[in-house]
């Protein structure tokens, strides 16, 4: 029933073809936050039937550049490319020339908000110690993150830094690899401190081997009650989101993009997708079409703003 409802909405629309095939386009290797974003919507459409088919393609390259350059180029309205905050920090820095206003955002579809995680054993016991020591001694209070210097964990370091009313630009922030080498070095006392998504260290927090000092939500998170938010911990206006979404190529038919969305809408009521979002740890945070424009270009003034401030644009 839903594929034919599906089927119906997208020939309305002129794209009956779309309810049978999509393509969808990775930025970044297999395993990866895109990647696992775009294979969990994929399953979930397919799985429910709300789509026949689903080709992925990983495009690693050019900090996501070559994906989106491929995804302008190429001009075929059934691919998607997933992608996140990266592309609006990246865009910023002229790591590409292209930013998301060449393309056609669908959809936002999911959160993942940051957190900052200290060891189990760890003195510092809250946001109040870190701040204390963070000011006396900003050198020492050393903040891990798996992306590299100006990326989401480093802003977010910052951000908490400002946040407490510390100088942001005393942020002793070292970046590792991939988020998951970020924890091995907070584990094993290399650092201090991990600025994260929560859904990458989810996992470790429910069996006791890290504390979250705060999670940079607007409200507490549903798998982590006990953990205060950054504004509630005493860190000022702290709310950061990681969102995954999904474009099409600029210029897409206005129809055909509503029939997107229509498409991410009815996936998210299905037990599919909803056993897959809880596995991972992501906040529901579909906002379709101008409501994810606009939470683009809020970001993009939040993080440009901080990005000028601690000289990194």
């Amino acid at each position: 029933m839903r594929t034919l409802l599906t089927a119906l909405l997208l020939a309305l629309a002129g794209t009956a073809a779309a309810a049978e095939r999509l393509h969808f386009l990775i930025p970044g290797g297999a395993g990866g936050g895109w990647d696992r974003t775009a294979r969990g919507v994929g399953q979930a459409l397919t799985e429910s039937g709300l789509v026949a088919q689903i080709r992925y393609e990983n495009m690693s390259g050019g900090g996501g550049g070559r994906a989106i350059a491929h995804l302008i180029e190429v001009d075929n309205p059934h691919m998607w490319m997933v992608n996140s905050t990266p592309i609006v920090v990246r865009s910023l820095q002229s790591v590409f020339p292209q930013s998301f206003r060449d393309l056609t955002p669908i959809a936002s579809i999911i959160g993942d908000y940051s957190v900052l995680a200290v060891q189990r054993d760890s003195d510092i016991r809250n946001l109040a110690d870190f701040a204390a020591r963070q000011r006396a001694a900003p050198r020492r209070m050393i903040i891990a993150g798996g992306s590299v210097p100006g990326g989401t964990d480093h802003i977010v370091a910052a951000l908490l830094v400002k946040g407490v009313g510390n100088d942001p630009t005393t942020t002793k922030y070292i970046p590792y690899d991939a988020g998951g080498k970020a924890m091995a070095g907070l584990l094993s006392g290399e650092v201090q401190l991990l600025s994260s998504g929560f859904g990458e260290v989810v996992d470790m927090y429910e069996q006791g081997w890290v504390r979250l000092l705060c999670a940079a939500s607007p409200e507490r998170l549903a798998r982590a009650p006990d953990v205060p938010t950054c504004n509630e911990a005493g860190a000022e206006d702290v709310v950061f989101v990681n969102w995954r979404g999904f474009f099409a190529p600029s210029g897409v038919d206005a129809d055909l993009a509503a029939g997107y969305q229509t498409l991410l809408q009815e996936m998210r009521a299905t037990p599919v997708w909803q056993a897959i979002r809880a596995r991972n740890g992501w906040v529901d945070l579909y906002q379709p079409g101008e409501d994810f424009t606009r939470l683009l270009e809020r970001q993009e003034q939040q993080i440009g703003t901080l990005m000028r401030e601690l000289g990194l644009l």
